[in-house]
């Protein structure tokens, strides 16, 4: 698994996410965040703010941060899907209202040797996903090891597995055994 400073680390932007999301799910996500916003310390609620007046129209609204929360969240979430520094500013404001949930999945990929940043590590910083997860990992997997670990944890397989792909800044898009094996055929 190529770790989070290979310069050769290929990256797909932060909105990528979205092939992997449902809508509903995303309404979700982006309504709880609004929610949660104005209790926020200011490092999560700044960036949402500039990217909300920048990249989200709310019909009737000049400044689509007056707009009340139920009538942004659905241009909010459109634009979760265009702009990856909204969808990076959404996740880490989501990381940070789920502290446990947070805390267990770090816990749960260290255990199972993946190269994770700190859950405090600012990972907007970053230029996106990287796109290999380990071999035998996805989120099924991974769902299933997290209710092994955590019995009556009562969180959803959609946020245990958004949780998964935040903290470890990787989309699974390859797994490390595709690319051995995409290695081995090159050089036939």
């Amino acid at each position: 698994m190529q770790p989070m400073t290979d310069p050769s680390a290929e990256f797909l932007p932060f909105h990528a996410l979205n092939e992997f999301m449902r809508h509903d799910y995303r309404l979700t996500v982006v309504k709880a965040v609004l929610t949660a916003l104005p209790g926020l310390p200011d490092r999560f609620r700044k960036p949402i703010d500039s990217l909300t007046k920048q990249v989200v129209r709310v019909p009737g609204f000049r400044n689509s941060l007056q707009a009340p929360t139920p009538l942004k969240v659905a241009p909010m979430a459109a634009a979760f899907e265009k702009s990856p520094e909204l969808v990076a500013a959404i996740l880490a404001a989501w990381a940070e209202t789920h502290p446990d949930l947070q805390t267990k999945v770090y816990d749960l990929l260290k255990a199972r040797n993946w190269d994770v940043l700190p859950p405090e590590a600012d990972r907007t910083r970053l230029p996106g996903f990287l796109t290999h997860w380990p071999e035998g990992e996805d989120f099924e997997t991974l769902n299933k090891a997290f209710a092994e670990m955590y019995p009556g944890h009562g969180m959803s397989s959609d946020d245990v597995s958004l949780m998964v792909v935040w903290l470890a800044g990787r989309l699974p898009y390859h797994t490390d055994d595709e690319t051995e094996h995409e290695h081995d055929h090159d050089q036939s």
